[in-house]
């Protein structure tokens, strides 16, 4: 019998990776999505592509509502930075960090996971390519799950994050090992209506450069 994994499904490049990933070691997958309050929703009809391309056991999408506190341009009315350098990128934490939003998703995880006696949690966050939000390093990923064991029953919990060092190109060359379909997923923060990438975003600017670095066509419809 395969053992159970919850996997944070956000419809990304990252997170169909890890789903990927987690498939191909024979865990029996859970996936978590979450309708946040983000201005780019489009991302959750991704995830739900991805999640009945690979079959998973069952899809929850948990509706919360982070727009309650603001500070992200990802939930409030705030402009998403267009066109920026990596330089600029890396200068300091972007206004499209959204304040705790993986410690919260986590903890929604964890809950499940307790529940479906799964001691894995998968999630894809990454400490190079990450436009410097601290809830992707691995101090906190190690933090977390020392929280995790000390706070339930079970205490038997790993936090498995196999991106966590590699570049947006070395991601996107394992994917394509792992035979991930990345037209199936999305990265804009501000997406048109029709759900099309803008093209000018961080996200899309990092998408556009792994591509290019991995030799991959870029299978996204930009704007």
């Amino acid at each position: 019998m395969s053992k159970k994994a919850v996997i944070l499904l956000s419809g990304g490049l990252d997170s169909a990776t890890v789903l990927a990933q987690a498939t191909v070691e024979a865990y029996s997958c859970y996936a978590m999505s979450f309708a946040y309050g983000q201005r780019h929703f489009h991302e959750l009809d991704a995830a739900k592509k991805i999640a009945a391309y690979y079959k998973v056991a069952e899809h929850r999408v948990v509706t919360i509502d982070l727009g309650a506190f603001g500070g992200s341009a990802l939930t409030a009315d705030i402009a998403v930075p267009k066109d920026r350098t990596e330089d600029q990128m890396n200068a300091a934490i972007p206004i499209t960090y959204v304040p705790a939003r993986n410690t919260i998703f986590l903890s929604y995880a964890l809950a499940w996971a307790e529940v479906l006696g799964a001691a894995d949690i998968f999630i894809g966050v990454n400490a190079v390519d990450y436009s410097g939000y601290p809830d992707c390093r691995p101090e906190f990923i190690e933090a977390f799950e020392r929280t995790a064991n000390l706070a339930t029953k079970s205490a038997n919990f790993k936090l498995h994050t196999p991106l966590i060092h590699l570049t947006k190109a070395q991601i996107i060359s394992l994917g394509m090992s792992l035979g991930v379909d990345y037209a199936l997923t999305t990265s804009c923060y501000d997406p048109t209506p029709e759900g099309k990438a803008c093209g000018h975003c961080d996200s899309c600017i990092l998408r556009k450069k792994g591509f290019v670095e991995a030799g991959v066509m870029d299978p996204t419809e930009y704007d």
